[in-house]
């Protein structure tokens, strides 16, 4: 793989580099959830579901849309790990599962934290810069 970037781009960052940063950072489970999560439809069911398990056509009955589709939609969750359906007799009934949201949570707060002390390192740099302390690192 070359190391080139396209002749548009502001910089000229080799994209391996990038891709490979990537790579190193992904979590399969947690693209899976965010993914999951994306569409508004299923971010409702999971909502509906926070109240405990319902069935299959219990839940089509708060969409306006076809039971397959809502069907494909449940698929999408299941797939992520974020519910489960469990058959008895004709019956289909459907139930979150804790750990996928906690996972994507404890991201989130993680994010959240690294962003909050950034900021509180450039607020303090900008209180620095205002008040004409000089930078310690010049």
């Amino acid at each position: 793989m070359s190391n080139w970037a396209p002749r548009n781009c502001l910089t000229a960052l080799p994209y391996k580099a990038i891709l490979n940063q990537m790579v190193e950072y992904q979590e399969a489970g947690l693209d899976r959830t965010f993914a999951a999560l994306a569409d508004p439809t299923r971010r409702a069911l999971v909502a509906k579901l926070r109240a405990g398990s319902e069935t299959v056509s219990t839940l089509a009955g708060e969409f306006p849309m076809s039971l397959q589709a809502v069907i494909k939609h449940l698929d999408v969750l299941t797939d992520a790990g974020l519910i489960t359906r469990k058959k008895t007799g004709r019956t289909v009934a459907c139930a979150l599962t804790p750990e996928p949201l906690e996972r994507a949570t404890r991201w989130l707060e993680e994010q959240q934290r690294a962003w909050d002390e950034r900021l509180d390192r450039f607020g303090a740099y900008l209180h620095h810069l205002q008040q004409g302390v000089p930078d310690e690192q010049s």
